[in-house]
C-alpha cells in the first residue's frame, strides 16, 4: 500500500494561481514562435532524415571495412611457440605418411615444432579445422604439382583431424556441474564406452584414392562425407608433360619436358574442382631435354654435342605459363588457383645425392639468410606468371608466399629421420617438412587467404 501511495504522489497536479497561469501562456507561445522559424529553415522530412541516416550508417560501415587493414601474413619472422605442437601428434594423426613421420623414425630432437609465424603488424589466426571445413562444405580441392604438394595435402588432413564429429566441448558444457549414471545391465556399460570414446573422436575422411587411380602414392582423393568435401593430390611434378629421355629411370636421369603441353595427369582431372593449389620446384634441377610444338629448342645440363643450352629457369618460366593458360581454357574450370610459391631445399655438407644433410635445430633468423641465387630466381620466375595470369581476368588467382619463409627453417626437414616411398633409397631429405612442423603454416594462410575471400565476397553483397 505504501508503494501505491509513493506512486499516486507523483501524479498529483499542482494548482496554479491565474497570474501564473497567464505567464505560463506567454512563454509557451513565445517558445513555440521561435521553434516555428528554427524548424521551418532547418526542416527535413522523416524521409529524408532517415535516407541520411541509412547514408551515414553504410559509410561508416564502409570507412570501418576500409580501415580494417587484411593482415600481411607473408612478411614477418618466426617466434618461439612453446605450446606447440598446437593441432596434432604424429601419433595422433592416422593418415601420416611415413616419410613426413620424423617422430615415428627416431628424431631426437622437437623443439622444431615449437616455433609459430609472427606476422609483423598483425596475429596469424591459428587453423580452425571447423571453419575449414566449413568454408569448403559441398566443394573440392586439390593439390597439383610434385611431393611437396603432396606434404602439403598431408598437413591438412592431419589439421582436419583434430575436429570432433561428436562435439565433447558442446556436451560437456550441457552437463556442466551435473552427473549421469547409466543403470541397467552390461548393454548400458557399453554406451558408457561409446560416450567416453565420442569425447575423444575426431574427423578422419574416406580414402577414395583406388576408385580413381591404380597409383595410390601419389594420386590420392579424400571424401569428407559429412561435409560432402573432396581432397584431391595430383602428382605432376613439370606441370608440364614428361618422359623418360634416357634408358631406364633414375633419380638423375634425363628427361624430356614438352613445355607447352599441361600434363594430362591433372588436366584431365580438375575442371571441376573448386580450389586447385599449384606448386612446382625441385625437380626443375635436374638434366631436360626442351620441346617446344614438339621441336627440340635446348636442354639444361644434358651433356649432349650440339644441343643449345637453355637455363633450367626458362623451363620454369614456361611451364607455369603453361598451367595457368591451360586452366584459363578449361570450359567448366570456375575455381580459384593458388600459387604455392617455391619450396626451398636445406642441404648442407654436399648435393643431395652427395651426402648432403640438414642437422640445425632452430630456424634462421632474417638476418642470417636471405632470398637469393636459385631460390630467388624461381620465386620471381613463378610469381611473375602469376601476375599475368591474374591479368587475363577470367578467373581468381591467389598467391600462398611461402618461399622466404620456408628459407628461414633449415630445421624442419626429415633429414634422416623419414623412410621415403622409394625403400632402395637411402639420402637424406631435405627437400620434404616433417609432421607436425613449420609446413603447417602453409595451411594456415590457405585457410586466412580463403576467409579473407569469402568475406570480401560478403561484403560485396552489402
Amino acid at each position: 500500500m505504501k508503494a501505491y501511495t509513493t506512486e499516486l504522489s507523483w501524479r498529483v497536479i499542482p494548482q496554479y494561481n491565474t497570474q501564473n497561469k497567464f505567464s505560463l501562456l506567454v512563454l509557451i507561445i513565445f517558445t513555440l514562435f521561435a521553434v516555428f522559424h528554427l524548424f521551418k529553415n532547418n526542416y527535413q522530412s522523416p524521409l529524408t532524415l532517415l535516407s541520411l541516416n541509412m547514408k551515414t550508417s553504410d559509410h561508416v560501415r564502409g570507412s570501418a571495412r576500409m580501415k580494417k587493414k587484411s593482415c600481411a601474413i607473408f612478411s614477418g619472422r618466426w617466434i618461439p611457440y612453446p605450446e606447440g605442437p598446437p593441432y596434432y601428434s604424429n601419433e595422433s594423426c592416422r593418415s601420416l605418411m611415413d616419410q613426413h613421420n620424423c617422430m615415428k623414425f627416431g628424431r631426437p630432437d622437437k623443439e622444431f615444432m615449437n616455433w609459430r609465424w609472427k606476422p609483423n603488424e598483425c596475429e596469424l589466426p591459428l587453423f580452425n579445422p571447423a571453419q575449414f571445413l566449413e568454408l569448403v562444405r559441398g566443394k573440392s580441392m586439390a593439390f597439383v604439382g610434385d611431393s611437396v604438394g603432396l606434404n602439403q595435402m598431408q598437413s591438412l588432413l592431419c589439421l582436419l583431424s583434430s575436429l570432433p564429429l561428436f562435439n565433447p566441448a558442446q556436451f560437456l558444457e550441457l552437463v556442466r556441474g551435473k552427473s549421469m549414471a547409466f543403470v541397467g545391465d552390461s548393454v548400458g556399460l557399453n554406451q558408457m564406452q561409446s560416450l567416453l570414446c565420442l569425447l575423444s573422436s575426431v574427423a578422419y575422411p574416406e580414402d577414395i584414392s583406388h576408385k580413381y587411380s591404380l597409383d595410390s602414392n601419389y594420386f590420392k582423393r579424400h571424401f569428407y562425407a559429412d561435409y560432402r568435401f573432396t581432397v584431391a593430390n595430383f602428382w605432376s611434378p613439370f606441370l608440364v608433360k614428361s618422359s623418360n629421355a634416357d634408358n631406364g629411370h633414375s633419380l638423375n636421369g634425363l628427361l624430356n619436358l614438352y613445355l607447352d603441353e599441361a600434363d594430362e595427369a591433372w588436366v584431365n582431372e580438375v575442371e571441376n574442382f573448386d580450389y586447385v593449389i599449384v606448386s612446382a620446384g625441385q625437380w626443375f634441377f635436374r638434366p631436360l631435354i626442351f620441346y617446344e610444338n614438339s621441336q627440340v629448342i635446348g636442354c639444361h645440363i644434358c651433356d649432349i654435342n650440339n644441343m643449345t643450352a637453355i637455363a633450367k629457369y626458362y623451363g620454369y618460366r614456361m611451364a607455369f605459363r603453361t598451367a595457368f593458360r591451360t586452366l584459363q581454357s578449361l570450359k567448366n574450370y570456375k575455381g580459384t588457383t593458388f600459387l604455392r610459391t617455391f619450396s626451398p631445399a636445406h642441404f648442407e655438407n654436399g648435393d643431395w645425392d652427395k651426402g648432403g644433410n640438414c642437422v640445425r635445430k632452430r630456424p634462421f633468423t632474417s638476418q642470417e639468410m636471405k632470398l637469393n641465387g636459385d631460390t630467388m630466381e624461381f620465386y620471381s620466375t613463378q610469381v611473375v606468371e602469376l601476375r599475368a595470369a591474374e591479368k587475363q581476368g577470367r578467373l581468381k588467382f591467389r598467391l600462398l608466399d611461402t618461399t622466404e619463409i620456408m628459407l628461414l627453417r633449415p630445421d624442419g626437414h626429415p633429414n634422416k629421420y623419414g623412410q621415403s616411398p622409394h625403400k632402395n633409397v637411402t639420402v637424406n631429405d631435405c627437400v620434404h617438412w616433417c609432421l607436425p612442423g613449420p609446413i603447417d603454416a602453409w595451411n594456415e594462410f590457405l585457410l586466412y587467404v580463403m576467409k579473407t575471400e569469402d568475406q570480401r565476397r560478403d561484403g560485396s553483397r552489402l
